[in-house]
Order: structure tokens, then C-alpha cells, then sequence
């Protein structure tokens, strides 16, 4: 039976609380997707299982999440600004990706190149970014974003079931997924046609599996976080479970880079240098996906 801990009331509540909603904020759990099992949370996060319930409850009266028995709880709305970023970065160390799109996002040009396993996280990220544009919260004059994918042919080590490599049924689910989260940005680009001058989203395909994912925004900056190889449970569309080898970007701090006045220092030398990787994968390797 578990019982409360010793100690354990406002505060833990709160830090859970402020834990879970920067998660979804910052797309480590994109809209539509499952939370970890509450047993997970709690042990993860060191707190009871009645702590872990009653934050849900409130997400759930947020809208949140929605939670159904057997089914776990399922991000149904992502929330625009983030809470306690200071306790968010102390928890999970470094930067968020939330708020770096929301500066870059204000500025009146905004250039996104993405290099990345999926899109999900980043389309979820899109529609928070739309939400303001459209309630007047930001007024950029250009959207434009790249978007660079693995060939969807490519065998890829991960995700894939652990003790059958040669299941398909992951690599269909990515491929599922990710043809979902390429299908949503560009339905928000189409409403952004209504709010910024030039909206552009464009998205190719290369025969690369990535190891990292990566944004380089408006030109600026560069952000890089590594997949780190889990082992974890997948719940697929037919309800089973299967034990899964997966990488989740989220749980390695985000490296960020920003240029300078000086054209020698690390930083700018670290953006300008990966600038060039990614046009050159574009122009060179990437393959142009079919509309």
C-alpha cells in the first residue's frame, strides 16, 4: 500500500505540479501523447503515488491532460507559457526548448532549422507558437522552417522492440507518428498565411539516423540535445504493451551556443559550424518529401 511520505505536502505537490506542466510545455510530452505510468512519476520524481494523483486531478481540471482507467493520461492541450522555469532547470539541469522558441519567436524574422528523429515534439511546439501569433501575443513578419527527417525507408536501431529487432510494428508507429506531426505543422503554416507575411515550411529526407537532435534558430543560435537509448514500455495503438529499446531527446540537457561580436569565439564558431552542416545535408544529401 502506498502512503504518503514523511514530510511530503504543499511543496512536493507544487514541485510535481510545476515538473509536470513544464514538461508538457516544453514538449517532452507532445500533445496526444501518454505520461508515464503514475508508478513511473512517483518513483522518478521521489514523491507517493498520491501526490503524483492528486497533480493529475488538477491537470485534468486544467484540460490539461485526460485520464481514462486502464488507459493512463494523454496530453490534450499544451499550455503557452511555462511555470517555475527556475525550478524546472534545477530539476532537470540546462536550458528548455520552450522558452528558447518563445524569444526567438518575438523576433520580427524567425528561420528554424530542425534536425531531429520525429517531428512531434517540435509540431507541438508549432502549435503553442501559432496560439500566440494568433491572439496577438507576437507579430513576427516570417516564419520560415526547415525540417530535416530520416529517410522513411531507413532501418533504423531505435525505436524497436527489444527482444525482436525485426518486429515492424515500431517502426510503423514512428513512421505513423511522424507522418501525423508533418501533417499538423503544415496545416499551422496555412493558418499563419492568415497572420505573417511569409509563412514557409519545407521538409526533406535524409538516409541519416540521428544520434542528436538539433535547432539552429534564426541563424543565432544552436541548440543540441543527444538521444540518449532507454529501455522502456509502449503501449501501441491495439492496446498492447510491448518492451521497447527508445530514445528520448529530453533527458539530456540542451547544449546552447550563441553567436557574438567575436567571429573566433567558441560560441559563434560552434553556431556557423553547424549552420554549414545542416546546408549541406539539405542541399546535398536531403531529398525533397512529396506533398
Amino acid at each position: 500500500m502506498d502512503v504518503q511520505r514523511a514530510g511530503e505536502g504543499g511543496r512536493e505537490f507544487q514541485r510535481v505540479s510545476d515538473e509536470l506542466r513544464a514538461r508538457i510545455a516544453d514538449g517532452t510530452y507532445p500533445l496526444r501523447t501518454l505520461l508515464p505510468s503514475q508508478r513511473d512519476l512517483a518513483t522518478e520524481l521521489d514523491v507517493s503515488r498520491d501526490t503524483v494523483q492528486k497533480v493529475l486531478r488538477e491537470l485534468v481540471a486544467e484540460g490539461l491532460i485526460e485520464s481514462r482507467q486502464g488507459s493512463g493520461s494523454r496530453v490534450v492541450r499544451v499550455p503557452v507559457t511555462q511555470p517555475s522555469a527556475g525550478l524546472h532547470g534545477r530539476l532537470r539541469g540546462g536550458p528548455t526548448l520552450g522558452p528558447l522558441l518563445d524569444e526567438a519567436f518575438e523576433q520580427p524574422q524567425v528561420t528554424l532549422d530542425v534536425y531531429s528523429l520525429t517531428a512531434e515534439s517540435l509540431a507541438a511546439h508549432l502549435t503553442v507558437q501559432a496560439e500566440r501569433i494568433a491572439g496577438g501575443h507576437i507579430a513576427p513578419a516570417s516564419v520560415v522552417l526547415r525540417l530535416i527527417l530520416p529517410t522513411e525507408d531507413l532501418s533504423l536501431p531505435y525505436p524497436r522492440v527489444k527482444n525482436d529487432p525485426a518486429d515492424p510494428r515500431l517502426a510503423d508507429r514512428l513512421r505513423l507518428i511522424g507522418a501525423r506531426s508533418v501533417e499538423s505543422m503544415s496545416r499551422r503554416f496555412t493558418e499563419l498565411g492568415e497572420f505573417v507575411d511569409t509563412a514557409s515550411f519545407e521538409v526533406r529526407r535524409a538516409p541519416l539516423t540521428p544520434a542528436f537532435k538539433l535547432y539552429l534558430l534564426n541563424g543565432s543560435q544552436a541548440l543540441q540535445a543527444p538521444y540518449e537509448v532507454i529501455e522502456r514500455d509502449i503501449r501501441l495503438d491495439s492496446g498492447e504493451v510491448v518492451k521497447a529499446l527508445d530514445v528520448l531527446g529530453f533527458r539530456a540537457a540542451i547544449t546552447r551556443h550563441v553567436t557574438n561580436a567575436d567571429p573566433d569565439s567558441h560560441d559563434t564558431f560552434f553556431v556557423d559550424s553547424w549552420q554549414r552542416w545542416f546546408d549541406s545535408v539539405w542541399n546535398q544529401v536531403a531529398v525533397a518529401q512529396p506533398k
